[in-house]
Parts: C-alpha cells; structure tokens; sequence
C-alpha cells in the first residue's frame, strides 16, 4: 500500500457555512470568556446544547436520528471554526466524534434510537473506555472483563485517562468477553455502560494545573443489558480500530494549539522584525500542510473510504506540530513571556500539551500503523 491524499477542495456550500458560524461564535461570546483551542477543554453542556439546535452536532447522521445529513466537509469546516475561536466544545465531543458514528455503523437500531437523537441534540454526553492500567495504548492487552448473567453481563476491571467521564452520560468500554488466546485481537467486545450505575466507580485524576479531565473508572459487578452491546460480542476489535479511525484525522489533531498561534501573531503586529516573520512562515506553513491533508482525509470519508493509515499520519505529524508550535512562538515573542493574552494562551497550552501524544494512540502506536500500511513491519 503506498499512503494517498486526494486532492480536495471545500466546496462552497461549506465555505458559506464558515460564515454562519462565525455570527454565531460572535452571538453566544459570553461562553467564550477564555478561549482555548484543544478539544478537551471547556465542558459546557449549555453551549453544546446551542450546537445541537443549531444542526451542528451529529452533522452528517440521518434527519430519522436527529442528524442533519450534511457533508463531511460543512461539518469539518463547523469544527474548524470552533477550534479557531477556542468555543468550549468537550461535553459532546466524543459522542459527535466518535461514539455517534460507531453506533451508526455497528449499533442496532434500537440503539441508534435511543441514544443518537439527544446526542445530536447536545444533550447527551460519552467518554471513551479504551486505555488501561499497565495497558498503555496496547488496546490488545485489555484486561477489564464481562461474564454472561441472566439478560446481560456483569462488568469488572478499571478503565484509565477518561476524560470527563465524572461529568459524562455513558461510556463505550472495550471488554474482553471471552478468555485470551493466541489470537490476541479476538474475544472482544464493546458495551456502552451508564456512568451513573451501579458498580461504577468514576474517580477524577487531577492533574498539574489543578482540573480534573481525566478519570479512573472501576467496574465491580456492573450490570450491563444485553441490548446495550454494541455490535456482536468478539467482534470488539475491528470496531474498535475503525472508531480510531475517526478520532485522528480531524483538525483537532493539529488545531490544539491554534490559540498560541493566533496570540502570537496580534503580539507582534503589522511589522514583524525578521525572526518573527520567519517563525510566522514556519508555523503557518506546517498548518496549512496539516490542513491539506486533513480535508483529503475529510473527503475519502464522504466518499465511504477508510483511510486509516492516513489519518494516523494526520495525527502524528499534527501532534509534533502542536508541540512545537508553543515553543517556535515563544522563542521569537518580543518580550517572551512577559503577562498578556499570549503568555495566557502559551500556558494553558503548556499544560495540556503531554496529553497530545497520547490520546488517539501513542506516537509508537501511531508509527506502527504507518508502518504496517506502507509495508515495512
């Protein structure tokens, strides 16, 4: 296989969209009083409920669920624009990116009635339970287990780095549903679990900076029905990987970062001494590499495509970009970190930059999935 980026362009029902949404940003400003550009960053369920009437949230779903049946690009171009502004969008987050478009695919009908409307309606709220204690992203390696009981299944072991699952609806957990074997990637399944029932245990993790994102999730017998797994029980694995498909590709995977960006250039102002214009240049000319590759991505995915080696690279190319970015601004900053709105935006960043390569897949993780897809592993 040799990696493939179609050549993309928005169309302009899109770009008529970048309009729209930018009134409403400057509309609701007041949920925006600290902007911050990652996507996990202001848990906002009112402003995500603003979304959702807007059509904004599950953009591309069927109207029958609550969707709005639009493109992959006018919805990409709605993220875009929230990111940019820094909006407060990590209560739906994962839902609309992730769990949504999972259930879509491998979900009953049943399912996808009950949850995907007040999803779409930025109202109801999922985290990803994946990562493990002593799994690290060797989603393989799960240990968290479910056994058959009457009319369901009984749920045991922790689940690490759930962001926001201590103020979130449901979880999508990967659980081994049938003892390890040589195959390690079968007996696998994925069940969405209440975080409010019994048995769960949401414990929040703070972190340097004083907040509580990231969670533990311990399971002690916690019941979950037959009619809340998703797909087939040791089908897991595949459903897994086509979900992290979702979640590398977009411009939150090189966007984490914008708010430094868009600081740095309003500190130095309309006449840049040269290092400064040359910081500007290199900055803006990874993005808009990254950005490429992101709307070709964005376009296989309205095509029906699973481009999956390419978004890993989209993630692992932005990634290194959203940790550089701070620095290359910080370095060339007139007055370096002197208090103001950039040293604001560079801190904020600063703090939240460890997780970047994490989530989604480590970088080891992430190269060898480019590896494999180019055929070198």
């Amino acid at each position: 296989m040799l990696l493939h980026f179609d050549r993309v362009s928005l169309p302009d029902t899109a770009q008529n969209l970048r309009a729209e949404v930018r009134t409403f940003l400057t509309r609701h400003a007041d949920h925006l009083l600290r902007p911050n550009s990652d996507f996990s960053s202001g848990h906002d369920p009112a402003f995500s409920e603003l979304l959702g009437s807007r059509g904004w949230v599950g953009m591309t779903w069927p109207k029958e669920y609550g969707g709005a049946e639009r493109t992959f690009f006018e919805r990409y171009v709605v993220t875009e624009e929230l990111l940019a502004a820094g909006a407060p969008v990590s209560a739906h987050w994962i839902a609309d990116r992730q769990s949504g478009p999972l259930l879509l695919r491998y979900g009953s009908a049943q399912q996808c009635a009950r949850f995907l409307p007040d999803i779409a309606a930025g109202r109801s709220f999922f985290s990803i339970g994946m990562s493990e204690p002593n799994t690290g992203s060797d989603l393989a390696s799960v240990r968290t287990s479910a056994r058959r009981t009457d009319g369901g299944w009984l749920v045991n072991g922790t689940k690490l780095w759930s962001t926001d699952a201590h103020r979130n609806h449901y979880m999508v957990a990967l659980v081994r549903t049938e003892p390890p074997s040589e195959n390690r990637h079968a007996g696998l399944s994925q069940f969405i679990v209440e975080l409010s029932a019994d048995g769960v245990e949401v414990r929040p993790i703070r972190n340097m900076s004083g907040g509580e994102d990231f969670n533990e999730v311990v399971f002690t017998d916690a019941f979950v029905a037959d009619d809340q797994v998703v797909g087939e029980p040791g089908n897991g694995w595949e459903q897994v990987t086509s979900e992290l498909g979702y979640e590398r590709s977009g411009p939150e995977r090189f966007l984490s970062a914008f708010r430094v960006f868009v600081e740095f250039v309003r500190l130095i102002g309309d006449d840049p001494a040269p290092h400064e214009a040359a910081a500007i240049g290199r900055i803006a000319s990874h993005l808009m590499t990254l950005r490429r590759m992101s709307v070709s991505v964005a376009g296989m995915l309205e095509e029906g495509k699973s481009p999956a080696v390419e978004a890993a690279l989209v993630k692992e190319l932005g990634n290194n970009f959203e940790k550089a970015l701070p620095e290359i601004a910080r370095l060339a900053a007139p007055g370096g970190l002197s208090p103001g709105s950039f040293r604001e935006a560079f801190t904020d960043t600063l703090l939240l930059s460890p997780s970047f390569t994490l989530r989604g897949g480590t970088r080891e993780i992430l190269r060898g999935v480019i590896a494999r897809g180019l055929g070198l592993r």
